[in-house]
């Protein structure tokens, strides 16, 4: 970065572009923790030097469940069609004493990253992708499920694209209450 009296300029070089990653979930992970109960967070970054992060998913163990968007940086110079660039997700056990690696996996850029206009829902259809996780040795074992949008970004918000069976019955829940309290308000307002 440049310096130009005591102000900083980025200059193309440093700008970074971000996208959006809907980290869903993981299933028929290795058990890193043979006394503790497992739980995992995922780590998503293009560059290691931009990364994000999940919450720790407490109850899911070997098939935790996140249902988060991350929002991933890297440097807006880096090409889209650059074969080895990549959205790399690395899942973690969490610990006390130390974070312990359960298996990473990676979709390249290429893949994920079409293009079009991120106004018009019909060039930004949302990709849901199962990819293989690997154990740090190298050897196949589970599967991450994520969704990247052709353009980096949603149209639609998180709230929209989660599937969480306990999220559905709360909402449920919600829209009953308020379709309770509407109909007392109406009661009320008869008599």
């Amino acid at each position: 970065m440049s310096h130009i009296s005591g102000r900083k300029i980025q200059r193309p070089a440093d700008q970074l572009r971000e996208i959006e990653v809907l980290i869903i979930s993981a299933q028929d992970l290795k058990n890193v923790k043979h006394v503790n109960k497992m739980k995992t967070y995922a780590v998503v970054y293009v560059e290691k030097s931009h990364v994000a992060k999940t919450r720790v998913d407490e109850h899911g163990e070997t098939n935790p469940t996140w249902n988060e968007v991350v929002k991933v940086k890297f440097p807006a110079r880096l090409p889209e069609n650059d074969v080895l660039a990549a959205v790399n997700v690395d899942i973690y056990a969490h610990g006390h004493v130390r974070e312990k690696p359960v298996g990473s996996a990676r979709v390249l850029l290429c893949d994920v990253l079409k293009g079009g206009d991120v106004s018009e829902p019909a060039d930004n259809p949302i990709q849901c992708m199962t990819v293989q996780v690997r154990r740090p040795s190298g050897r196949p074992q589970g599967f991450l499920n994520l969704w990247v949008p052709p353009t980096g970004r949603f149209l639609i918000r998180r709230e929209s694209l989660s599937f969480s069976v306990k999220e559905a019955a709360e909402e449920q829940k919600e829209e009953a209450a308020v379709e309770q309290k509407e109909e007392a308000v109406g009661r009320a307002e008869v008599e």
